[in-house]
């Protein structure tokens, strides 16, 4: 069997807040709701675009939430890719990981259409699968994609690499190593609290540890 390293995308490959942020800003506005820091919207991300938009209208405004949501779809399925940018040393990584035989895949809860349309823009062939969040579905935590990307891989063992509590807590359901990465939307001191274990600080470092864990 292939070995294979699954990756998290928002924080983890991709630096997707600022077009996040702009997006909710943008329903919000339309509204005329009072708007969300990036601090704010960093804090709300990691289980899907129907929480960060949940998250992002005032509590007396939930009764918007259908209509924000298909408002935020449509103007980020636009504009999804104006600040976004991959993070440094990490194109380099990934051409090293297929080098070395490794199949990559990315499994994400951002929904799947921008998730498809982000991969291939900025990785290409270089990533062999990605599954975002679908209707229906259930999304990480829960293992269900990460198995699904395991079968098209075509491997019985991965590696997991993510940077929140959702991911380190996806790993663990699937009964996969979990690499934390520092560079993402959660700090160190919060991904131990939420179990992670293993660290990387930047894509060399990232690099080392992936090639010393045993599958």
């Amino acid at each position: 069997m292939s070995k294979a390293v699954i990756f998290d995308l928002d924080g983890t490959l991709l630096n997707t807040l600022g077009d996040l942020c702009d997006s909710v800003n943008f329903v919000l506005e339309s509204y005329g709701y009072p708007t969300r820091t990036i601090e704010e919207v960093n804090s709300f991300i990691g289980n899907g675009v129907g929480e960060l938009i949940r998250r992002s209208l005032p509590e007396s405004a939930q009764d918007k939430f259908d209509e924000a949501l298909a408002k935020f779809k449509e103007y980020y399925g636009e504009h999804s890719n104006v600040k976004t940018c991959v993070y440094d040393g990490l194109l380099e990584m990934l051409e090293q990981l297929r080098a070395d035989g490794y199949k990559i895949g990315v499994v994400t809860n951002k929904v799947d259409f921008a998730a498809k349309m982000l991969c291939d823009e900025y990785f290409g062939s270089l990533v062999d699968i990605a599954i975002g969040d679908r209707e229906n579905f259930p999304r990480k935590p829960a293992p269900d994609s990460v198995f699904e990307a395991m079968q098209i891989l075509g491997c019985d063992r991965a590696i997991y690499v993510g940077d929140s509590d959702v991911d380190v807590a996806t790993a663990k359901n699937a009964n996969l190593p979990c690499i934390c990465v520092t560079w993402g939307f959660r700090d160190r001191e919060f991904l131990e609290m939420s179990g992670g274990y293993l660290f990387a600080d930047d894509a060399d470092g990232l690099y080392k540890i992936i090639k010393g864990v045993a599958l």
